[in-house]
């Protein structure tokens, strides 16, 4: 809450507000835009939202959008779902995401880094040459606006090259990682029905190979729609017969000729977690995807041409396509394709130092690991060039806001972020004028217009409430594949508040304007009426070193009753004996909440995850319900199907 912390953790100094793009654009949209000249960051997100209109166009403008045909008007329709941006203009992504090689053609667009750890360059030429070749290869392939390509691919330069030529040619891009088991990616690729699938033959994780050809044999045998299949050959190996070979379709030289299409034409496909079916198929447009990544990465992360923009992260996650679009900012992009902590938890930190990344992101959960494991990232790298260190995947607590400041160093702008999938960006975080508060995101983002609403619709400050957004972000879907009336989009973000957009997280926005999240709605922990998020208690108890990761649950009971196990997954030679039961309780009484003690702490043997990193509390709660488990979770979402079978157990054992 706004009292707790009074004095920042960070505040940026004048020369570099000075220097900050948004700075520049804020006085820019001034003198052009009717933008209100004072008043800082606050007075330029309130213009933004009261002025949705005024505020795009000045987007487009400064970051010199090409529209091959122009806009009728910037918001045909303002409603939600359904709102449509920029009617009547046609663009494309990927001619946008090539245009540095203009200027800059000898520098690196794309720095490779494997588990070696050394970086190896992709120059802007030679990304846009590889572009134009794939593209062509494409047309002559049949793809045609609007057609599927799939991507079973690691973070690596291959995927970005078969994004922007699918991009090019109008076609519209799915891509899931290689550790994805045939089923979790046939529940994905089969609703969308590609007509090209981009493979590779392996990957390397962990010191390790992993083959992956008897996926890809069994992919290419359940999607009777693919034309044609690339081979990758990353672990060398020869393409199998009735395959393309990735070198022969790359090998041209020849210029991009980039597809002009609407600007609500699909880009990709993005797929919700699909703990509990089979995942959402959430299509975003090529338009939206431009303005609000322009906007996101050039303002908010202040991007730009002299930058290196890292993120761990897979092509089965957003934030890969949010890494890609890095681009659009003529930066540098580092893809890592390896294990995050290989071959020792500092790897992340290694890389960022050797290829001099200005901006590294990463999980909390790394960085909480980071601190478990007695890292010092100051002490053993160099980090001089990291101006920005970002997190999300869920919220960073407190300490680790704190271990941060005091191990990367205390003048590092810390930006905790929190979107989502749907909206393939943030709607709160980054900014790089205003000061961080520890356990709190900077502020919400321009353009949204984020509020915290109690269940009647009223607006909180200061207190508990759902996360909504009450206006339309061109980024949020433009459809579910295979929603033709549009319900299932609907029920997914505006049956609880008509026309507004729910996203099922608790959030706080403070009276300085700050924004705190507290977990996923869906999974609240409601004891006696107070309500609490989930990740409140796991800050609180992974404090403890004995405590790897925890997981908690609120399950109500059909006597009207309320049970709320803690389940915890404890660090190599911890004991959960009555002491560590009781300093784990004192815990959550003095840091929290007397009435959120849990009624039973119990030792699992791990935490089950969604592919992309998330806990898995809904689904364990049907679990514990009495559910079975084919029915209370996509198996293919989960990154260790065995560890359900405790909860199955133990739930059978309660009933």
């Amino acid at each position: 809450m706004s009292t707790v912390n009074p004095q920042p953790l960070w505040q940026p100094d004048p020369e570099r507000i000075a220097r900050a793009r948004i700075t520049s654009f804020h006085a820019w949209a001034a003198e052009h835009h009717g933008a209100p000249a004072g008043g800082g960051y606050a007075a330029l997100h309130r213009w933004s939202v009261d002025e949705p209109e005024t505020f795009w166009k000045a987007v487009t403008e400064w970051f010199d959008v090409r529209f091959s045909a122009p806009y009728a008007r910037v918001l045909g329709d303002r409603s939600m779902p359904g709102a449509q941006w920029f009617p009547g203009a046609t663009l494309n992504y990927a001619e946008h995401a090539l245009r540095a090689a203009a200027t800059r053609a000898d520098e690196p667009a794309l720095l490779h880094v494997d588990e070696t750890h050394d970086p190896k360059p992709v120059t802007w030429a030679e990304l846009r040459r590889q572009v134009g070749s794939l593209a062509a290869e494409l047309r002559a392939l049949g793809v045609r606006p609007g057609d599927r390509v799939s991507g079973y691919l690691p973070n690596v330069p291959q995927a970005v090259v078969a994004l922007l030529a699918t991009a090019a040619v109008g076609g519209v891009w799915t891509s899931c990682a290689p550790d994805f088991g045939a089923r979790s990616v046939l529940d994905r690729f089969q609703q969308v029905e590609p007509v090209v699938l981009f493979t590779v033959d392996g990957y390397r994780y962990g010191g390790k190979e992993h083959d992956r050809r008897d996926v890809v044999a069994e992919l290419r045998r359940e999607l009777p729609t693919l034309r044609a299949v690339v081979h990758v050959p990353l672990l060398g190996t020869e393409a199998p017969e009735g395959t393309l070979d990735w070198r022969a379709l790359t090998s041209a030289d020849t210029e991009p000729d980039f597809e002009q299409v609407p600007f609500e034409h699909p880009l990709w496909v993005l797929y919700s977690s699909g703990t509990t079916g089979l995942p959402k198929a959430i299509v975003q447009s090529q338009g939206g995807i431009l303005v609000e990544h322009l906007k996101q990465l050039g303002l908010h992360c202040d991007l730009g041409p002299e930058d290196r923009f890292f993120w761990y992260t897979s092509t089965g996650w957003m934030m890969w396509n949010f890494l890609v679009s890095g681009l659009l900012t003529g930066t540098t992009i580092v893809l890592y394709d390896g294990s995050p902590g290989y071959p020792d938890t500092g790897a992340q930190w290694r890389i960022a130092e050797r290829t001099g990344a200005t901006l590294y992101g990463t999980s909390a959960a790394y960085v909480m690991a980071c601190r478990k494991a007695d890292v010092h990232p100051s002490r053993d790298f160099d980090l001089s060039a990291v101006r920005c260190v970002a997190t999300t995947g869920s919220p960073l607590p407190p300490d680790g806001f704190r271990w941060l400041h005091d191990e990367v160093r205390d003048d590092l702008w810390i930006a905790s972020v929190s979107g989502g999938t749907d909206v393939c960006s943030c709607f709160a975080g980054a900014v790089p004028t205003l000061p961080v508060h520890v356990g709190e995101l900077q502020a919400p983002c321009l353009g949204t217009d984020l509020q915290s609403w109690d269940p009647s619709g009223r607006p909180l400050t200061d207190e508990v409430g759902e996360l909504v957004v009450t206006n339309p972000m061109p980024s949020m879907p433009i459809h579910f594949w295979n929603d033709p009336d549009g319900s299932r989009y609907h029920d997914s973000y505006f049956d609880t508040y008509p026309g507004v957009w729910r996203h099922g997280d608790w959030i706080t926005l403070t009276s300085r304007g700050s924004v705190v999240i507290h977990g996923r709605s869906d999974s609240t922990l409601n004891r006696q009426g107070v309500r609490m998020g989930s990740a409140d208690i796991y800050e609180a108890v992974e404090r403890l070193p004995e405590i790897r990761e925890s997981l908690v649950i609120g399950i109500e009971q059909p006597d009207g009753g309320y049970w709320m196990p803690l389940f915890v997954h404890l660090a190599p030679d911890a004991v959960l004996d009555e002491g560590l039961k009781d300093r784990i309780q004192r815990t959550i009484r003095e840091h929290l909440s007397p009435r959120h003690v849990p009624d039973e702490i119990i030792q699992v043997p791990g935490v089950p995850h969604t592919l992309t990193g998330k806990r898995i509390e809904v689904p364990v709660k049907r679990l514990l319900q009495g559910t079975p488990l084919e029915k209370a979770v996509n198996a293919g979402s989960v990154d260790d199907l065995d560890l359900l079978t405790f909860y199955e157990d133990l739930a059978r054992k309660r009933a």
